[in-house]
């Protein structure tokens, strides 16, 4: 059973835990230059139905610094990100406090359900965002940040740091370096 989203644009303490297991909507079309996949909704994303929503959450700004976005977008107005043509998705679609809370088998079942979302809408370019997940998802142990030398379903496959404010192993020179790399190459695909 789901909740209802809260009504004030911060969520509650009781807000965050009612969206445990919540799913935030796909940001996604045909065609798409990059569509970029997070690991799972956080609870403040499952509150207000919006990706990446969490204050402190780089993702908005690196996009912005990286130069995929003219401006910098709110969450609560992330459709505008498809007219630049990209998209957001998850590799599991329910909110959880931390992604360390997913199983290594909801992440693989997760990566299935990715794989049939990339042959449906074909973008040029997958970015999963959080190299451990990728890790597990996949079952690619070895995979590094960066352009992958295996696709999937025709589209070039890029794995990315977690823009979470508590991945403090990428600063954010570092997100919107690599981030930069992405947009260089799907814009000459």
């Amino acid at each position: 059973m789901t909740s209802p989203r809260p009504r004030s644009p911060r969520p509650t303490k009781d807000d965050l835990l009612s969206a445990r297991g919540l799913p935030v909507p796909d940001l996604i079309a045909s065609g798409l230059k990059v569509l970029f996949c997070g690991i799972n909704p956080g609870l403040y994303s499952g509150a207000v139905g919006h990706h990446f929503a969490r204050p402190g959450n780089r993702f908005w700004t690196t996009l912005f610094r990286a130069g995929f976005t003219d401006r910098l977008i709110a969450p609560s107005d992330e459709r505008q990100l498809l007219r630049f043509g990209y998209g957001i998705t998850n590799i599991v679609n329910f909110a959880t406090g931390q992604a360390r809370e997913l199983s290594p088998q909801a992440l693989q079942t997760g990566a299935a359900v990715l794989r049939t979302k990339v042959a449906e809408f074909r973008p040029r370019v997958l970015a999963v965002l959080g190299i451990d997940a990728y890790r597990k998802a996949f079952g690619r142990p070895g995979a590094r940040v960066g352009r992958q030398a295996e696709g999937i379903d025709g589209a070039e496959l890029w794995v990315l740091p977690n823009p979470s404010g508590i991945n403090a192993s990428y600063q954010m020179e570092d997100l919107v370096r690599v981030f930069s790399e992405l947009r260089m190459r799907a814009e000459n695909l």
